[in-house]
């Protein structure tokens, strides 16, 4: 085809001078139609580049229709020269079009090869290549870098700090003299690559990336003569300086149509989807990505200044973080920058020179706020959106609308939420983000509440990564909104559960989810699954899940009659099996099985109120009916733990863990006195007892969560017990039994370890006094309550109680 040649401006995908270079030549040049590396299938989409709701960074997301999770992007920042190119196009009423491999094809090649997948961006990582000499994630062998190439013939070590003073800080990049060509850079840079793919030929082209070049380079070629008899011979083709040689090089219709024959195929789907600068940043996994998007961002919003500008930027940074920076430490910095950049030889202050001049001036030389800085302005925490009016799956259509609803934002940072149950709109975003969740969306992660301990807060962290699009792609298939979609993947889940354990922690999911559909599907699954399960350790691992769940209906309003039968038949079952199953255990088998033992004794408290709200609310009915009250209801369900537990203390032949631990809950229940408690003591830290034995059966009595320390600080009979008995261990058996007590003492507060210090020394291990006629003996206190120490505190309890006037 005769004629002038397209005008071909090779770039770096993601860098602001090239952006302002490929601006200034497209005003020069005004070709009759822009040609942009990317997929053709996105033609349709392009137009919404110039939407007023589309703002980037923004990416192409291409899926396969059968399976999303093979995905690919192509995103786009603000200072990409293909958006610069694209958002040009569009102002102006030009024709644009997309010339790479369709993603139909790079997908199929992808599951070919193993490559790709939802992090990938296919042909981005060839145009600049790897870091030079270092093998990829999938071992394969380097390749050429192009930059590092043309950075080290310059001269340079860094090819970032190459690019930077080669294109990036040019001054009046992309503002062309009256007499100055603006391709002339794109002509230098053409020939640069040629050079390259001509001497590094061999290595640049070796292996199946290589073959992958050249059956992308083939196709931009077809694609390029088809525009050309369109759209005639002014055209301009936007590429990665790779391909520039190749798309300029003499080839025939037929070797190029050769090249494609047979390529697989795959039916796909494509549109746009917010991007993130972190997801640019090259440390992030993304093969074209740049070290510094949000410096890069900068630079490309202020060509004037902006070295000034950014260290404004980085002192407000730094003042919103209570650090203290003034406006001299702004000029100071600005100073400095200049002066190493002058020292460096570099045409203006890079990154590195503004990096070492804030931490020497406003950071103190103190890498703590300035990696404040490198994240928050480096990097930065920018998220891009997407107009409404693009295409969009139907389950990321509802999605957006019930963020919109419930007013939860996405966003590219950490955010931390606390959610009122009690409150409509909390409750439902807790129900949005359970269930995206079960979904495998993964927006927010539930955090513990630092505002209290009531079953009605929860606390999130929520973070909007690019990768969630992909995941929302692949949850389509369970369903076209969220709540139907999450419905339909818990009922196969339950369907396909073969453990207790899961069935049960897919009933809680279902009821913080807010599911009601999928629950009888569920509950038919966890009857079967504990009707068939004889295992005790598995039923008491189901069990605190099951009760967890049973107590979700206090606040969320769910009727849980069904999981409380369930339970308490689970509870039964475990009641019956656990002391046979305690027996004959080894030390992991019995720390698990205590583990167990604790879940199993919260579970039981946990449902055993639920029985009580419940059996309250019965009688305060019947009260008002009858008008007639009666003593307060038993409590059968605690009553036969308790016997359980009193089996596990004081039968023979058990773990000394476990049966330390049942006393301990005992006691802790008021079920157990301290006289017994300390027979019980005294009968494992007898001479008969292995030394081992006795101690485990004291990890297991004071070792439970930093607690014993305190009771044996408050009684001093069970201290004078423990004292005792380790005082008159054997040598050689000691330097056994050391490492469990030293493990079980380390997990006391500082606070009571210093006080049972300090009354071993002085010896105050005794038992306590008796106390006088007519008194009640207080444990750990002496001998009597001391009523006048008492009473001092009972105006500052009725100022906070609100009994301060009130005369309680």
């Amino acid at each position: 085809m005769s004629g002038p040649a397209p005008a071909l401006l090779g770039v770096r995908h993601h860098g602001p001078g090239s952006a302002r270079s490929v601006r200034a030549a497209l005003e020069q040049c005004r070709p009759a139609a822009v040609l942009i590396e990317g997929p053709p299938e996105a033609d349709a989409l392009v137009h919404l580049a110039s939407d007023e709701g589309m703002r980037p960074p923004v990416a192409l997301l291409a899926h396969a229709s059968a399976d999303p999770g093979r995905a690919a992007f192509w995103p786009f920042a603000e200072f990409s020269p293909e958006w610069a190119a694209i958002r040009w196009a569009l102002a102006h009423d030009v024709p644009v079009r997309f010339i790479d491999l369709p993603a139909a094809h790079t997908l199929a090649l992808d599951e070919e090869s193993g490559e790709g997948g939802a992090s990938g961006t296919p042909g981005d990582e060839d145009d600049e290549g790897d870091e030079a000499g270092e093998e990829d994630e999938a071992g394969r062998a380097p390749r050429l870098d192009p930059l590092a190439a043309l950075a080290g013939a310059a001269g340079y070590d860094d090819p970032e700090v190459w690019w930077e003073d080669a294109v990036e800080h040019r001054r009046g990049a992309g503002r062309v003299a009256p007499d100055g060509d603006a391709l002339a850079p794109f002509a230098a840079i053409a020939e640069a690559m040629a050079e390259l793919r001509a001497s590094f030929g061999d290595a640049a082209d070796d292996g199946p990336r290589a073959g992958r070049d050249a059956v992308r380079e083939a196709h931009m070629r077809l694609r390029l003569r088809e525009a050309r008899r369109e759209f005639g011979d002014g055209i301009a083709v936007v590429c990665g300086a790779w391909h520039v040689p190749a798309l300029a090089e003499k080839r025939t219709v037929a070797a190029d149509r050769q090249a494609l024959k047979g390529l697989p195929k795959v039916k796909t789907e494509i549109g746009w989807v917010p991007w993130t600068h972190r997801r640019l940043a090259r440390r992030s996994g993304y093969g074209a990505g740049i070290t510094s998007p949000g410096w890069y961002g900068h630079l490309f919003r202020a060509p004037d200044r902006p070295v000034e500008r950014w260290m404004t930027d980085v002192a407000r940074l730094l003042r919103d973080e209570d650090h203290p920076v003034s406006s001299a430490h702004v000029i100071e910095a600005v100073r400095l920058a200049d002066t190493l950049a002058a020292m460096r030889g570099r045409p203006l202050a890079g990154l590195g020179e503004t990096t070492d001049a804030v931490r020497a001036v406003m950071c103190d030389g103190s890498d703590v706020p300035l990696a404040l800085v490198q994240d928050r302005l480096v990097i930065g925490d920018v998220l891009g959106e997407v107009p409404e009016s693009a295409p969009a799956p139907p389950l990321q259509r509802d999605l957006a609308r019930l963020q919109r609803s419930l007013r939860l934002k996405p966003e590219a940072a950490f955010r931390d939420l606390e959610f009122d149950l009690r409150k409509d709109t909390d409750a439902a975003r807790s129900r949005l983000l359970h269930r995206l969740r079960l979904l495998g969306v993964g927006w927010g992660e539930p955090q513990r509440s630092r505002a209290g301990l009531g079953t009605f807060r929860e606390t999130w962290r929520l973070c909007w990564e690019p990768e969630l699009s992909v995941r929302l792609a692949e949850a389509g298939v369970w369903g076209t909104t969220v709540e139907g979609a999450a419905t339909a993947k818990a009922e196969s889940l339950a369907r396909g559960a073969t453990a207790l354990a899961e069935v049960t922690a897919l009933a809680e999911q279902c009821l913080l989810a807010g599911l009601p559909d999928a629950l009888p599907v569920v509950m038919r699954a966890l009857a079967d699954r504990a009707a068939l399960d004889s295992d005790v350790g598995h039923l008491a691992q189901a069990l605190p899940a099951l009760v967890r769940s049973v107590r979700y209906g206090d606040v969320r309003r769910t009727d849980t009659a069904a999981l409380g039968e369930v339970a308490e038949g689970l509870a039964e079952r475990v009641f019956v099996g656990l002391p046979a199953a305690c027996s004959g255990l080894d030390a992991d088998a019995a720390a698990e099985m205590r583990g167990h033992v604790d879940a199993v004794h919260r579970a039981v408290a946990l449902l055993a109120e639920a029985d009580a709200g419940t059996d309250a609310g019965d009688a305060e009915g019947d009260a008002e009916k009858t008008g007639e009250t009666g003593p307060p209801r038993e409590d059968p369900l605690r009553d036969r733990w308790a016997a359980v537990l009193a089996t596990l203390a004081e039968r023979d032949g058990l773990p000394g863990g476990i049966r330390g631990r049942a006393a301990r809950l005992l006691l802790d229940d008021e079920r157990l006195t301290h006289e017994r408690a300390a027979r019980l003591m005294g009968l494992v830290l007898s001479v008969g007892t292995a030394p081992a034995e006795a101690a485990a059966w004291i990890e297991g009595f004071v070792g439970s969560g930093g607690s014993g320390g305190m009771l044996l600080v408050h009684d001093e009979r069970l201290l004078a017990l423990v004292d005792a008995w380790l005082t008159g261990v054997a040598p050689d058996a000691f330097t056994d039994v050391l490492p469990l007590l030293r493990r079980t003492f380390s997990a006391f507060e500082p606070g009571a370890r210093r006080t049972l210090g300090e009354r071993i020394r002085r010896g105050g291990t005794g038992d306590a006094g008796a106390a006088a006629p007519g008194e009640k003996a207080v444990r750990g206190f002496g001998a009597a309550l001391d009523e006048e120490r008492a009473a001092a505190v009972l105006p500052t309890m009725r100022l906070l109680l609100g009994m301060a006037h009130t005369g309680g």
